[in-house]
């Protein structure tokens, strides 16, 4: 849905190409302008910020880049889509960072660019109501605890997404409630009385995806015994939440975008389609973005799927939210162990609030879980935080891994580290469980001579998982 005072400028140095995407975006009904050159864009802008720009990076008298660049200093609302050609894959990543908010990748036709725009003016047009309403008093919402601003802005992208049929992308770091945020867009919308289904595409091996995807009749493979739906048909009339879905093989994805555009599913093994009617949700911890710029997720299942962005905040961006979430952590599970915990001292509030949470909410929850079930007090102190989350730590530097997850100065895929020290064999007693797991991965890498990649082999984990604990190691040392 678009409003009377939206506006396109394309900033395109080349006059045919830019009378043909004015062309292309006609049927929108939007009124276009045309900057031939950098300075020209600039002056246009500064008059009437523009709805949507779409931006060539190559421009006669200046780099598409320094727009970018200037547009964030000026803080202009506009939404930025550069146009970049296919070997420019790393540009196109700068952009991002620089302000962009999308991409084409030439060349492209004009179903392609009026559906970017599009999605370009419904965020617009969301982001828009969220600023409009967030000046009011702060609110709870469905299962979410915390009322800091940022967490606001969530709710009310939750509450006017809900209701569309548009497909979300929700994106953010582990544990930091994208599920939940699913299942409230679920809860509010039309769909309610219907089925959510949820799927972690990262879980399921790959041979077996497809069919937990779309089904499969009996035969189709061995072990496939009887005729079994897929998480789509199960889906039927409700909601589908596809979780780290830049997890999915590349060749599922071409399936996946036939499901999106006709409805339709194909069991394995069968040649019958099924007409099935979801609302998508996704979700990533990575930049969807990045992952197609970079060839590891297909452009079109991206366009149709990414038409709505909701971005959940790390727990560090949270501010006092850390506390509210904290204190019903303990609530629950003093309740559950049958403990007398009722409160934090005020050390440990300041512990708290002190700690990066590299795990989100997820490794809160743990770490209270933990206190609750070693020890029984009315009051938890940082005494009792101490062995988990050790002294205040001091912020580093982090480096990535070849994967793209952070990694510990000191541990590699690839080279090995130094032997981790103690007697792994030695009577301790009892110790908090974040304590054993350090050191059965300490041990575990120091048995595959420091390789982590072989350590998490052996653990059965995936190696991103070891990364995130060594940094998270590290920046409590």
């Amino acid at each position: 849905m678009t409003t009377t005072e939206d506006n396109i400028l394309i900033i395109e140095d080349s006059p045919t190409l830019a009378l043909t995407y004015r062309e292309y975006m006609k049927p929108l009904g939007i009124p276009t302008d045309i900057s031939e050159t950098g300075q020209q864009a600039l002056a246009r802008i500064s008059a009437q910020t523009p709805t949507v720009i779409l931006l060539d990076l190559k421009l006669p008298d200046m780099d598409g880049i320094d727009i970018l660049k200037q547009l964030k200093a000026n803080k202009v609302s506009s939404r930025v889509i550069v146009i970049t050609a296919h070997g420019s894959v790393t540009i196109a990543v700068e952009a991002m960072r620089s302000g962009a908010s999308d991409f084409l990748l030439k060349p492209f036709n004009a179903e392609r660019l009026t559906t970017t725009v599009n999605n370009a003016l419904e965020i617009s047009r969301l982001s828009n109501l969220v600023k409009r309403y967030s000046s009011g008093s702060p609110k709870k919402f469905d299962r979410f605890i915390g009322s800091s601003p940022v967490m606001q802005s969530v709710y009310r992208m939750i509450e006017d997404s809900a209701p569309s049929k548009a497909s979300v992308f929700i994106m953010g770091p582990s544990g930091t409630g994208k599920e939940l945020c699913a299942e409230a867009i679920h809860q509010l919308s039309p769909r309610k009385s219907e089925r959510f289904v949820a799927l972690n595409c990262a879980a399921i091996p790959e041979n077996l995806i497809e069919s937990e995807i779309f089904g499969h009749v009996k035969g189709a493979f061995t072990g496939a015994a009887t005729d079994r739906d897929g998480a789509a048909v199960s889906a039927d009339g409700g909601t589908l939440f596809l979780d780290e879905i830049c997890e999915m093989p590349l060749d599922l994805q071409t399936k996946l975008l036939r499901f999106i555009q006709t409805g339709q599913v194909v069991p394995v093994g069968s040649n019958q389609a099924v007409n099935v009617d979801v609302r998508f949700v996704c979700a990533t911890n990575r930049i969807p973005a990045q992952e197609v710029a970079e060839g590891r997720f297909r452009e079109d299942p991206y366009y149709r799927l990414h038409v709505v962005p909701i971005h959940m905040p790390s727990l560090t961006d949270r501010g006092q939210d850390v506390l509210e979430i904290a204190k019903h952590f303990l609530t629950v599970f003093s309740a559950e162990e049958n403990k007398t915990f009722k409160d934090f001292s005020a050390d440990a509030r300041e512990r708290l609030l002190a700690h990066s949470w590299p795990g989100n909410v997820r490794e809160l929850g743990n770490v209270i879980q933990s206190i609750v079930v070693l020890n029984d007090y009315e009051e938890l102190t940082a005494e009792m935080l101490k062995p988990i989350l050790g002294s205040v730590p001091v912020r580093r530097n982090v480096a990535l891994a070849p994967s793209g997850q952070p990694q510990a100065t000191g541990y590699t895929p690839d080279h090995p580290v130094k032997q981790a020290s103690g007697d792994y064999a030695s009577n301790r007693g009892i110790e908090p469980l974040a304590l054993v797991e350090k050191r059965a991965i300490e041990q575990a890498i120091a048995l595959s001579d420091g390789r982590v990649r072989k350590a998490a082999k052996a653990l059965e984990v995936n190696p991103s998982t070891l990364y995130r604990k060594i940094s998270a190691w590290q920046n409590q040392s």
